[in-house]
């Protein structure tokens, strides 16, 4: 724009030269000239203070960036690992970066713009800003937080910690705001003008925040609150048009509702149902199984599930396992760890390397889709919202190392791995889960896994390819069980009844990853071939 503006005015300097030629013939007009030339100077001057401006933010970006990237790249995976550091990597390169190609759009900088031109159309768009938005919400409430505590980074098991700008809040809250999530709107724009009021530099000023935190707190049934907020916004803006007239109204709201309060109150005295503190009972707590199943899947989430009775526990053990002497295990038996009774869980500990697991990860890396879910009524594989994470599927062609893996299993389970699925490597984004769910298909859903032709999912091996430092646990929120990642160990369980019947207490789920990255792989077995190796039994629940 100033680039704009010189050459504006350099050109209209050139013309009026090039009307009034014969300035030589008048001193006076001859000193005209020299305070045009003066006022032309100082336009210039102001072009190159505004360009060296501009370049000094440039060059403070280019530092922050460098740093910060060149701590990133020490650990990309545990970096990423925080939730804090991929939301503002999805903001950075979404957003800010588009800032700061307007700013250098009028430089010279050609290549730079060219390049970043190119490199755009492998950026995060809106929808991966807003998603990694979302998961900071869903791991608040999941896990309790407040939001000053994400905000600072102060997260448990975090390795390079993060804090939150003022804009950053505005930004989640902004975006609760444009979903209609009032309750989370208000949370960060709280943060946004906590962290203003303690004075922190920011581009956003108190007004703005305090207009969206009022009308989020109105939205909430809070008016006394709402008018306190719009008070403040005015004694810094007093002719902020939308906070006058808010103030009317909630004025006028607050009245009606104290108005209407009392005439209640009135009724209640007249009609003596008021009641006394010492009639009140206390709410009992519910039961564990009463409790909605999110409340208990999130419960779980954070380690306050289910507890096994002491007689329950003592009927769980660890031992070396062999699998009656299958030849693959009698000089190495693998170690089985009992999880939980009902449904009976195992993990068996040390059953995949190192190696093992760094190949599947460098096989499944470039493949990785967003996962998929079986559709209920189709049976076709599609995406959905209550899982994410990306996933790729690895056969023996893929690496023999992928065979090995799958001959281990059956091993170990005994059961035929010919009719089993491909082995599936899923890796969590950030705030990453999969809601509660069946691995097999439902007497409803008879077409579920139709066009496999190998029957309904009788089990389910799930590998731990990474220790996950909090959150990413595998709950069954109708019995209360929690199993927690652990780096080189496999879970296992029966998902039908030797019957054929499915155990509905199977149901499970995938904890939003809180801080680290979630690596799993793992192998659903089918029905068929496994006639002589798992015998059917006429008993409905055996």
């Amino acid at each position: 724009m100033e680039l704009l503006c010189w050459c504006t005015l350099l050109l209209s300097y050139v013309q009026f030269l090039s009307a009034h030629n014969d300035f030589f013939t008048s001193i006076g007009q001859m000193t005209d000239l020299l305070y045009t030339e003066k006022d032309l100077v100082t336009s210039l001057k102001d072009y190159i203070k505004a360009e060296e401006n501009k370049l000094e933010q440039v060059k403070r970006w280019a530092d922050k960036l460098d740093s910060l990237t060149s701590t990133a790249m020490q650990d990309p995976e545990g970096f990423l690992g925080h939730p804090v550091n991929a939301f503002k990597l999805m903001k950075r390169l979404n957003t800010e970066w588009s800032d700061l190609e307007s700013l250098v759009l009028s430089d010279t900088t050609d290549g730079f713009i060219s390049n970043l031109t190119i490199q755009r159309q492998h950026f995060p768009s809106d929808e991966d800003q807003t998603g990694a938005a979302k998961a900071l919400l869903r791991l608040q409430d999941t896990y309790r937080l407040d939001a000053n505590t994400i905000s600072t980074g102060d997260l448990p098991g975090v390795t390079h910690k993060s804090q939150m700008t003022v804009e950053d809040c505005y930004e989640l809250g902004k975006i609760a705001y444009s979903e209609a999530d009032y309750y989370h709107t208000e949370l960060w724009m709280a943060q946004a003008l906590k962290q203003l009021d303690q004075g922190e530099e920011s581009t956003l000023d108190a007004v703005t925040v305090l207009d969206y935190l009022s009308y989020a707190i109105y939205q909430q049934g809070e008016i006394q609150r709402a008018l306190d907020y719009t008070k403040r916004l005015l004694e810094l803006d007093p002719e902020h048009q939308r906070a006058k007239g808010n103030l009317k109204y909630f004025e006028f709201q607050l009245e009606k509702q104290k108005k209407a309060e009392e005439e209640e109150a009135e009724k209640q005295k007249e009609r003596g149902k008021r009641e006394t503190s010492e009639k009140k009972k206390k709410p009992k707590k519910p039961s564990f199984s009463l409790i909605p199943e999110r409340k208990k899947y999130e419960m779980l989430c954070r380690g306050e599930g289910n507890k096994l009775t002491p007689r329950r526990q003592s009927r769980l053990f660890c031992r070396y396992y062999d699998n009656n002497h299958s030849p693959a295990l009698v000089l190495a038996p693998v170690k089985q760890q009992d999880e939980w009774d009902r449904p009976y869980i195992v993990r068996y500990l040390d059953i995949i390397s190192e190696d093992e697991m760094k190949r599947v990860k460098q096989l499944a890396k470039p493949r990785l889709r967003r996962a998929t879910i079986s559709n209920p009524i189709t049976g076709v594989l599609e995406t959905a919202p209550y899982r994410i994470s990306k996933s790729a599927w690895l056969t023996g062609d893929d690496d023999p190392m992928i065979d090995v893996i799958n001959q281990r299993i059956e091993d170990v389970t005994g059961l035929e791995m010919d009719t089993a699925e491909e082995l599936q490597v899923a890796n969590y984004g950030v705030g990453g889960q999969y809601e509660p769910h069946f691995d097999f298909g439902r007497k409803d859903e008879p077409d579920a896994f139709k066009e496999l032709g190998t029957g309904n999912r009788i089990a389910t091996w799930l590998f731990y390819m990474s220790d996950v430092p909090a959150g990413g646990a595998t709950v069954f929120p109708d019995v209360g069980a929690a199993v927690w990642p652990q780096k080189g160990t496999a879970v296992f369980w029966y998902n039908l009844f030797a019957s054929g019947e499915g155990d509905y207490s199977t149901r499970h789920a995938a904890c939003p990853v809180l801080v680290g990255n979630k690596w799993v792989s793992n192998k659903w077995i089918h029905e068929r071939g496994q006639e002589w190796r798992r015998p059917c039994s006429l008993n409905e629940t055996d």
